[in-house]
This record gives C-alpha cells, sequence and structure tokens, in this order.
C-alpha cells in the first residue's frame, strides 16, 4: 500500500479588531504598570496582571495559523495558535468529499444553491489570483481552503472525478 504525506501551512488573516485588542491590552498593562511604580498601590499591580495575560490570550487567538496533513486519503486541519498551541480541528475522509475546486470554478454550479455549513479554514481574504478552494463534505459541510499546489496535485491523483484545478 503506497502512503502519500504531504503537510500544508496556511497563516490566516487577523482581525482589525483583535489587533486593536490585543495593543490597546498591552498599552493598558504599560500604563498600570508606570502607575503602579509610581504609587505602589497592590490594585494595580494586580489590574495590570489581569491585562496582560488578556493581552497574551487575545495576542494568542488572533495569531492563527492551519495546517493541512494528507496522508493516505485522509486530511486533517489542524489550528495552531500563537505559533505555540496546537488544536486538531477536523479530519476528513476523501472518499467522503462530494467535489474539491477553485473558489470561483464553475465544476461549483451546482453547489451554490445549497444549505451547508460554511468553514473558513484559509487564508481569510480574497488575493489576485485566488488561489483558494472550497470542498464540499458529505453535503452538509462547505470548507474554504488556501492548498498548495503540491496538495492539490496529491488530491487529484487520489480522487480524479472529484477534484478539479481549472
Amino acid at each position: 500500500m503506497s502512503e502519500t504525506y504531504i503537510e500544508c501551512l496556511v497563516k490566516a488573516k487577523s482581525s482589525m479588531l483583535g489587533k486593536f485588542f490585543k495593543y490597546l491590552l498591552f498599552l493598558l498593562t504599560a500604563m498600570l504598570l508606570v502607575l503602579m511604580f509610581l504609587s505602589m498601590s497592590m490594585i494595580l499591580f494586580i489590574l495590570a496582571i489581569v491585562a496582560g495575560v488578556g493581552a497574551y490570550f487575545v495576542g494568542m487567538y488572533t495569531d492563527l495559523e492551519y495546517e493541512y496533513l494528507y496522508l493516505d486519503k485522509e486530511l486533517t486541519i489542524d489550528k495552531v495558535m500563537g505559533k505555540s498551541k496546537r488544536k486538531r480541528v477536523a479530519v476528513y475522509q476523501l472518499d467522503r468529499m462530494e467535489i474539491f475546486a477553485p473558489i470561483k470554478s464553475y465544476h461549483l454550479d451546482n453547489f451554490r444553491n445549497r444549505q451547508t455549513k460554511d468553514k473558513d479554514y484559509s487564508i481569510g481574504y480574497e488575493e489576485q489570483p485566488d488561489l483558494r478552494y472550497v470542498m464540499y463534505y458529505e453535503g452538509g459541510e462547505r470548507l474554504i481552503l488556501s492548498p498548495s499546489p503540491e496538495l492539490v496535485k496529491i488530491m487529484k491523483n487520489a480522487a480524479p472525478r472529484k477534484v478539479f484545478s481549472d
């Protein structure tokens, strides 16, 4: 049995609101620490610690990367938060996939009016040219991915009638 393995790491775009809160909490932490040293207040020290911990967690959850692992007709998607914490998001079997095509492909015309749960594991914005792909999985899920050309090629070799690269 021939096993094929490839991995692809994609940096997701962080939201402006998340960046705003991260910098706001960092600034609040610095200001509270300066005020704490000037007034020697224990309450300001506790508030600075809370703001610092909040800034750490907001920073971790706004710095997202998605890792696609393909191993023998199985696509695993992991979410990497802050380059330190990894969480398995989902595992998809290629046999249960309906179609995998570029986001603006004419092959997806028959699937556009379906009521599906959308899951976005892509870079989060449209590039020129748009390299994102859509995968319909078992009729109920619509995944948006940003795979590398090597990953698309290997998936096309594994399921040639379901994977399109236009």
